[in-house]
């Protein structure tokens, strides 16, 4: 008996830390599960709300509604006096053209940045970094100056166009610092092999900053796909309406407004966004290690 009991004092504190721990690790599961719920709340009202009779959306609280009403889906697919596959057609055209003119104009000059030496390259890069300030609302009128010169306006031109200008300087900025932490030594010998600088960057950096690239893409992708405000500006007719305008169009105060399909067209247009995240969302997590923390 006195060989026993010193083995159980010794396993005794073994199960209390094990304990405590399993309850650290359930008290931790059902936070993070109860901020989970509050931030999808939104969402799934949303959802529900798009299988409500309108006089129920705003009256019902609840997750669960009291009667179906699927047809706001069909009502909302063509009720707005274009199919919403047209908005959902040109939310694609601006967004896939902007994610193609950032991904090459930012590679670019952030290559530039980080491999090349020229006169005032400090002072350019400190001023491209400050750009980043600039509020959006601050060069609105003049770019609709500039635009409206070009009679650009009511076209995608405006929304597509500066894109392969490199004017989205946190990109570039992320790219410089990916570019920084490859080896120099690659590009020498590829040198060495007779490669010049735009061979270097197209077989050699490109391919190595995959990750810094989908980074890119996806955070382009969704803020102009969700993006209101210049789409608004620069686009004045039904037939040019992207997504996010295409959703106004069920407001109306005069003749009152559809809120079961404008829920049900916002549900549609969640997919393109969360099919992307979900596809990239391993490479978005890379990207943004191996980007932002190298310099």
């Amino acid at each position: 008996m006195s060989a026993i009991t010193p083995t159980r004092s010794l396993k005794s504190p073994l199960h209390k830390l094990r304990s405590l721990t399993g309850s650290r690790r359930i008290f931790v599961h059902t936070l993070l599960i109860g901020v989970a719920v509050v931030m999808l709340y939104p969402l799934l009202w949303m959802l529900s709300s798009s299988l409500k009779p309108d006089t129920e959306i705003f009256t019902d609280p609840g997750l669960i509604p009291n009667a179906l009403r699927p047809e706001n889906y069909s009502e909302g697919w063509s009720g707005s006096g274009n199919s919403f596959s047209l908005y959902i057609t040109n939310s694609l055209i601006v967004t896939i053209g902007a994610v193609i003119g950032n991904v090459i104009s930012c590679s670019l000059a952030a290559y530039a940045f980080a491999r090349f030496e020229f006169r005032g390259k400090k002072i350019w890069f400190g001023l491209m970094l400050g750009t980043l300030m600039l509020p959006t609302q601050a060069v609105l009128i003049p770019q609709y100056t500039i635009f409206y010169n070009l009679t650009w306006i009511n076209t995608f031109l405006p929304l597509i166009v500066p894109k392969f200008l490199a004017v989205d300087a946190f990109f570039i900025f992320l790219m410089v610092q990916f570019i920084r932490s490859i080896p120099r030594e690659l590009d020498q010998a590829a040198m060495v092999d007779g490669a010049n600088p735009w061979k270097i960057y197209w077989k050699i950096i490109l391919p190595l900053m995959k990750p810094a690239l989908i980074t890119t893409t996806i955070f382009t992708f969704i803020w102009t796909y969700d993006d209101f405000l210049h789409q608004l500006v620069y686009l004045q007719q039904n037939d040019r309406f992207t997504v996010p305008l295409g959703l106004t169009l069920f407001m109306d105060q005069t003749s009152g407004s559809s809120y079961g399909a404008m829920f049900a067209m916002s549900t549609l247009a969640l997919a393109p966004t969360l099919i992307c995240f979900l596809v990239f969302q391993k490479r978005l997590v890379e990207g943004m290690a191996t980007s932002g923390m190298k310099g």
